[in-house]
């Protein structure tokens, strides 16, 4: 039988776990490219043939998902694979009807084809959008276990954006692994709140013996997801969060409402800001889609422990990226810093972006003043850095977990506003968490 041609269409995660997990030795297939949308600059590199196993003598080339058509027809594809998440179901169909149209067959893969099984408990959590706060409730997690004596790690959903080869099986146990990582804004806006509590953080490319060297390390896996992506790893417990602000996204992004769907215990955010109306219509969606889950409201709360510079200054807010541009967000932690501790302006971030941070708003049309932390490369960080130091203002708060002014050299102060979960509102949560060790 001949292989069938396929074209992986991804953004540097997803694509890659469906690759090594269904893919990379199927007899029946013939992966001819991937390519890459969402994240910047990551089209310019290639799967390496050192991790593609032995079907595939060279390396797999990466285009731009927008030459979607003509590669299809220069490579003569069968199957268009869609492999990336946060996105609108309107989006993928989209993306289908390309496919479709210029000859290909559509498909998508789920948790059979691609899930690896652990020998220690497995506990994910998953969201419905990008910027749930699902990794909050991972670090809440990681220390209620480890409070119980297990020894705890988290395997992050992949941000593999720089050499794949060097980046298979990661390992952070410390901030200085950060730098020897030469890791992105993004990565450590999630990694390094896990490792400033002391929790280790494993993450790369190949997930299968990512999670291999944490059985060897530690008695529980935390599975902190990214997006709105399922997991890689089969779960004994299954935790998704919605964010309370976009109750009605539910059904409308992929594929957040299939964690939905899937859920063994649905988390509904109360973000600050937000009614009980929504959290109403987040549990009648409950009962209909998932009536076996538990469904627990955790409460979250501004927080910031400089925030009287903030009063009658002209503030820069910047904040966690992802959320912003593909989580669909117009404002976060920072902007609702700023105006609940009586910041006199919110200075208009666009006006003094420079290099690619003007394509960002451009591509994301919602973002209005505010400036997201894009790090994605070097070349970019230090766009980012001459933005905020161009910008007319007082002080930067910061949104993003990442530390930017150990990143950045600024020419303002920096202050910190985030959020965190009310802990009597996850004692419900932990009940059920016991059980999983039990």
């Amino acid at each position: 039988m001949k292989r069938r041609n396929v074209l992986i269409a991804g953004a540097g995660g997803r694509d890659f776990q469906n690759f090594l997990r269904f893919f990379k030795d199927n007899k029946n297939y013939n992966v001819i490219c991937f390519t890459a949308d969402q994240i910047p600059g990551i089209e310019k590199r290639v799967f390496p043939k050192s991790l593609a196993g032995g079907l595939y003598k060279k390396n797999i080339p990466i285009y731009p998902e927008s030459d979607l058509p003509k590669l299809i027809k220069k490579f003569n594809v069968n199957d268009v694979c869609f492999s990336y998440s946060d996105v609108s179901h309107e989006h993928v169909m989209h993306l289908a009807s390309i496919t479709i149209a210029n000859g290909a067959s559509f498909m998508l893969l789920g948790t059979n084809d691609t899930y690896i099984e652990s020998k220690v408990p497995v506990v994910s959590v998953c969201a419905v959008r990008t910027g749930s706060g699902k990794s909050k409730v991972s670090r809440k997690i990681a220390l209620f276990f480890r409070g119980l004596g297990y020894k705890v790690v988290a395997v992050r959903h992949p941000m593999p954006y720089g050499d794949l080869r060097k980046q298979a099986v990661q390992k952070f146990y410390k901030y200085e692994d950060l730098i020897k990582n030469k890791c992105t804004v993004e990565e450590r806006e999630e990694y390094e709140p896990h490792l400033r509590q002391g929790i280790a953080v494993f993450a790369g490319v190949d997930y299968t013996n990512i999670v291999k060297e944490a059985e060897k390390e530690f008695d529980i896996i935390i599975w902190d997801g990214g997006n709105n992506d399922f997991p890689f790893v089969k779960p004994n417990l299954s935790l998704v969060v919605v964010d309370s602000r976009r109750s009605d996204h539910i059904t409308k992004y992929h594929p957040g409402e299939s964690n939905f769907r899937m859920a063994d215990v649905i988390l509904i955010n109360k973000m600050y800001g937000s009614s009980d109306e929504p959290i109403k219509f987040i549990k009648e969606k409950a009962k209909v889609l998932n009536p076996k889950a538990k469904v627990i409201v955790i409460k979250s709360e501004i927080i910031s422990k400089e925030h009287s510079l903030i009063k009658n200054k002209d503030v820069l807010v910047v904040e966690d990226g992802p959320t912003l541009t593909h989580g669909g967000m117009d404002e976060g932690t920072a902007t609702v810093a700023a105006r609940i501790y009586g910041a006199k302006n919110i200075v208009d971030a666009e006006k003094y972006t420079v290099g690619s941070l003007k394509y960002v708003y451009k591509k994301y049309t919602h973002l209005k003043r505010i400036l997201p932390a894009e790090g994605y490369s070097k070349k970019q960080l230090k766009e980012l850095e001459k933005t905020i130091n161009k910008a007319k203002a007082d002080l930067v708060i910061q949104g993003t977990p990442s530390d930017l002014s150990r990143l950045l050299k600024l020419n303002k102060p920096v202050v910190y506003a985030g959020y965190d979960i009310n802990d009597s509102s996850l004692k419900p949560l932990y009940k059920i968490l016991r059980k999983v060790v039990k």
